[in-house]
């Protein structure tokens, strides 16, 4: 493909961006990626610790699925640059596994959950994300900003008064140095120099240290001791159904997310064969499972600009090497740095021209409807899963709602040799929604004795429609009238011929 060029300066069309070979030969965007995945793993250390304790499980359990997720998935996903690990969604899907059956059932349902994502990637199920309207994308979207911003307020309550300074000087960094350079991704000078200044000027003040104890050895391999019985199998298999669906939700709809900021593609299929591949990998290390995690993968694609593969492998690398080998200079890092990154993240996610008064006045009240509905649903469960899923049933609410009132039926009457013919057009699609009224708009006693129902701009879609027009026909000829209906497509006369007259008249 041949390159751009802007002067003597080469412009590199988005795909290529996401080269791994063209960005080892570059050392500016190897330079990009390598910052992007030391920042990343920065902040995933506290989200990890913070998973784990939700779960009810060691740190170290979800620790090391972060480093487990995020290199597997580096090589195995079909979305660059996003990052998967330990998240508060399959976190708070399995604690209640851990609760009452301990760390070997919650191994066994991660790697169940890791096939079950195998299966439904192969299966074809990430296809499925075409039928979640952009509305609930935006909402999706926001509930996320809304969330991550959320999880940050428990660290500035309840702390030395130095924290609020601190946590105002890390904004000022993240959020001015952009505008000045881009050398060095704004997160991670804002660690560094609020670390710098609490370890020489002695400042007691929450660290990432204080939020549990990090590992001291490398993960190894880890087979669960559960019994291989039919009843194991049940216990695990509804937290392993849900910790599959949820994980497969959050990680396509984080893909396509990123999809839109770096403006390319990636497979979904391959995304969601992968996440299991990775789910799998995890278990098989002691690991608590995963997916992708909105937060990480915008401070790597949008706050640090990295593009490829090699960001998420080295965020998984970065992030062992951090918690292991310099696990006590980690522990020093004030939360107030994190807590300033992440609401950098929230606000650079939050889609802040979905709520301009512009945009709201201009959109139909359906979209934001739905828009609504998704934050709502997402920020009062904390469930990205349960969110989608309302703002989804909501749009197919009021898009059949909608729909059902686009259907007209118009009457005309003519006469020829004397004899009165009655022609009803019916003009729109026809479902269960729009065929129920279809059976009101005939005049069936003052109607002559011929009756038209001319079906030429219509389309009957479902049993529901041939129901009702077998009740429209019946009626006719309880009346003493003939009727006759015309102007069906292929498609809709092959419907009528194998279902008329065999689901009963309805009315």
């Amino acid at each position: 493909m041949a390159v751009r060029t802007a002067g003597d300066t080469p412009v590199l069309t988005p795909e290529q961006l996401q080269s791994v070979p063209g960005t080892l030969k570059s050392p500016r965007r190897l330079k990009t990626e390598i910052l992007g995945g030391l920042v990343v793993a920065l902040a995933l250390i506290p989200e990890a610790i913070a998973f784990s304790i939700i779960a009810g499980v060691d740190p170290r359990i979800g620790l090391f699925a972060s480093f487990t997720m995020a290199v597997t998935i580096s090589i195995v996903g079909g979305r660059p640059a996003m990052i998967s690990a330990a998240t508060g969604a399959v976190a708070l899907v399995i604690a209640p596994l851990v609760k009452s059956h301990g760390l070997d059932y919650l191994v066994a349902a991660v790697i169940l959950a890791g096939i079950f994502q195998v299966i439904l990637g192969l299966s074809g199920v990430a296809k499925l994300m075409r039928f979640i309207p952009r509305s609930v994308m935006v909402g999706f979207v926001n509930a996320l900003a809304i969330l991550i911003f959320m999880s940050q307020v428990p660290e500035l309550l309840g702390v030395p008064w130095l924290v609020y300074p601190l946590t105002a000087l890390g904004l000022a960094i993240v959020f001015g140095l952009p505008k000045l350079t881009r050398a060095v991704p704004a997160p991670l000078v804002a660690i560094a120099v609020l670390t710098l200044i609490t370890v020489f000027a002695a400042v007691a003040v929450p660290t990432v240290g204080d939020k549990g104890d990090l590992p001291d050895s490398l993960p190894t391999f880890f087979i669960p001791n559960v019994p291989l019985t039919l009843e194991t199998l049940q216990v695990i298999f509804p937290y392993a159904l849900a910790m599959a669906f949820v994980g497969l939700l959050e990680s396509l709809m984080t893909a396509k997310l990123v999809d839109d900021i770096t403006d390319t593609r990636s497979p979904k299929s391959r995304e969601a064969w992968g996440q299991g591949a990775a789910n799998i990998v995890t278990g098989f290390f002691g690991g608590m499972g995963g997916c992708a995690m909105i937060g990480q993968t915008m401070i790597n694609v949008k706050a640090s600009g990295a593009r490829t593969r090699i960001s998420t492998f080295l965020a998984g690398v970065f992030l062992l090497i951090l918690v292991v080998a310099l696990g006590d200079v980690v522990a020093l890092i004030p939360m107030a740095a994190l807590v300033a990154v992440m609401i950098f993240v929230s606000v650079a996610t939050f889609d802040w021209h979905s709520i301009r008064p512009r945009t709201l006045k201009m959109m139909p009240k359906s979209e934001t409807a739905v828009m609504v509905a998704t934050v709502i649903g997402t920020v009062t469960t904390h469930n990205l899963a349960v969110g989608v899923g309302v703002g989804v049933i909501v749009a197919m609410v009021l898009f059949a709602r909608r729909v059902a009132h686009f259907v007209t039926v118009k009457r005309t009457v003519t006469t020829v040799d004397g004899h009165e013919t009655a022609t009803y057009a019916v003009d729109g699609e026809l479902f269960f929604a729009s065929s129920n009224d279809l059976y009101t708009q005939f005049d069936y006693a003052l109607d002559p004795e011929h009756v038209v129902i001319d079906m030429h701009g219509s389309h009957l879609w479902d049993a529901s429609t041939i129901a009702a027009l077998d009740a429209i026909t019946e009626k006719y000829r309880h009346h003493g009238k003939d009727v006759k209906v015309v102007g069906l497509n292929d498609a809709s006369v092959l419907m009528r011929d194998r279902l008329g007259g065999k689901l009963g008249a309805g009315h």
